[in-house]
């Protein structure tokens, strides 16, 4: 009988048009375009949340960052949340966990400590990686410019030493079932990297998107606000040379390769689902880094699964199907109810719907520390064609990608899209009310722009369902009668639940 195996490689900040099998633009990484080629290609995959900690936490609980407690980097997921790694450990599948992790509510590195679920001997986050450091070591790795000063060996960053350790427990469970992440910080700053890599595009500039001149007219204040002098700065003399990112983006495609090849190794090789927590910026829309906006650059992410055929797939997905993906590749049946997206395995056998909406949101950047614009709650839906944004705070956005696939001009006003906005917004709605979102209420529907809005009322028409995890916890118990609610929804007006008998 052959084995259940899956590895899921990760990146952080790994842009689409950094990924050359997505875009060319002179970028290379030959060894996630060999998986490509060898599976199947997402298209019109997205992150959750384009922040490192709430991205993950929606893969590796399969629950938004709204619901499962990590809205922001460094806040862990509630104590009632379970991981795809202690799920797939409760039904027998051996688990490892080599690499970032940022969902323990420590720091940027972790607290070097197996959540439970996770095997504890092959654990291996950025914390554990800078005790084997000394002091003067941790500093240098810390530094981009260490790459200026001298040859890094590399041996010495953290993508290899979890490479290898990925390499090592792939060769040593060839005959179990398992679960295997590598997640790696790479390219993320420092974007620390070795020969030839740390010069390889020192002379590079990327080729400038169209919406690297976008002013922000029309746009949102709280983006004006967070581009700052950027968007008065001659755009047209601006270099996109972001040359350590681009060579730790390569270099970081080395390592892969180096954990691909020891899975090819295998006479059944284990699947292989590949992508990024979030992308960059890099100077479009006159803005850096990531933060409270769903512009494809840091929204749109690359994504293949390779063991499921050939081809590539343009249905929108999201990193929320990820772990009933996993969940159902291991065959388990009755897919848990807080695993909130959808398996991406029937879209493997032909299932293919044209349109499928997916939801992206924001809450804060940090909470540890916050020179990153504080609170800035969004939500997002997009439905392959259509992108509408909800900024609470700031103003709402529009965009039609097939006519305007940088995003330049906001359509929220344009008449002749205003059944498509009133669409879209009754569909975000109701999602934020099935998956229970914490900041659901009137406000998002009774925006200025919507003169069909219902009356406001405090009461939110809502309602309320039982997590429905008996595996794990007790079930919840109707508020009014203190009894099991026999369905699983009810509505928050008076429930009729009578004793039995």
């Amino acid at each position: 009988m052959s084995k259940k195996q899956f590895v899921l490689i990760m990146t952080d900040t790994q842009r689409l048009d950094m990924v050359s099998c997505y875009q060319d633009v002179g970028i290379k990484t030959p060894n996630i375009d060999a998986l490509a080629a060898e599976g199947v290609k997402f298209n019109k995959a997205y992150t959750v949340q384009p922040v490192c900690g709430p991205a993950r936490s929606a893969i590796f609980t399969g629950q938004y960052p709204c619901i499962n407690g990590s809205y922001t980097n460094c806040v862990a997921p509630g104590l009632n949340v379970r991981t795809i790694g202690q799920r797939l450990a409760d039904k027998g599948v051996y688990t490892g966990y080599i690499g970032k992790w940022h969902l323990d509510g420590g720091d940027y590195f972790g607290l070097g400590t197996a959540p439970e679920g996770w095997d504890p001997d092959v654990w291996y986050d950025m914390r554990n990686y800078l005790e084997e450091l000394t002091d003067e070591e941790r500093y240098k790795s810390r530094q981009t410019s260490t790459m200026e000063k001298e040859d890094i060996p590399e041996e010495f960053t953290f993508a290899h030493r979890c490479a290898s350790r990925a390499v090592d427990f792939i060769r040593s469970h060839a005959d179990e079932d398992y679960f295997l992440v590598v997640s790696f910080d790479e390219p993320h700053d420092p974007s620390l990297c070795p020969q030839p890599y740390a010069s390889m595009y020192r002379d590079y500039d990327m080729p400038k998107r169209p919406n690297v001149y976008d002013t922000l007219e029309n746009k949102p204040v709280h983006q004006q606000v967070w581009s700052g002098p950027r968007r008065f700065q001659d755009r047209e003399a601006l270099r996109l040379n972001a040359w350590a990112l681009f060579g730790c983006n390569s270099f970081v495609d080395y390592e892969i390769g180096r954990v691909v090849a020891a899975i090819n190794e295998q006479a059944d090789r284990p699947a292989v689902l590949y992508t990024t927590d979030h992308g960059d910026m890099l100077e479009s829309h006159s803005m850096y880094a990531k933060g409270p906006a769903a512009y494809e650059e840091i929204c749109h992410v690359p994504m293949i699964l390779r063991g499921f055929g050939k081809g590539e797939i343009d249905t929108p997905v999201s990193h929320i199907d990820i772990a009933p993906t996993i969940w159902d590749f291991f065959s388990f049946e009755n897919k848990p109810m807080m695993l909130q997206g959808e398996s991406l395995l029937p879209l493997m056998e032909g299932e293919r719907p044209a349109s499928r909406d997916v939801f992206i949101e924001f809450g804060r950047y940090e909470t540890d520390h916050d020179g990153f614009g504080g609170f800035q709650p969004m939500r997002c839906i997009y439905d392959g064609r259509y992108k509408l944004v909800l900024n609470l705070l700031s103003e709402d956005e529009l965009y039609d990608l097939e006519t305007d696939p940088y995003e330049m001009t906001n359509r929220l006003n344009d008449p002749a899209l205003f059944e498509v906005r009133a669409g879209l917004l009754q569909r975000l709605l109701a999602h934020m009310n099935d998956v229970r979102d914490p900041l659901r209420g009137y406000c998002w529907e009774r925006r200025p722009w919507n003169g069909q809005a219902a009356k406001a009322t405090w009461d939110y028409t809502g309602c309320t369902r039982q997590r429905s995890e008996p595996d794990y916890e007790k079930p919840q118990l109707d508020y009014d009668t203190g009894l099991v609610p026999e369905g699983l929804v009810r509505m928050k007006k008076k429930a009729q639940i009578k004793p039995a008998g």
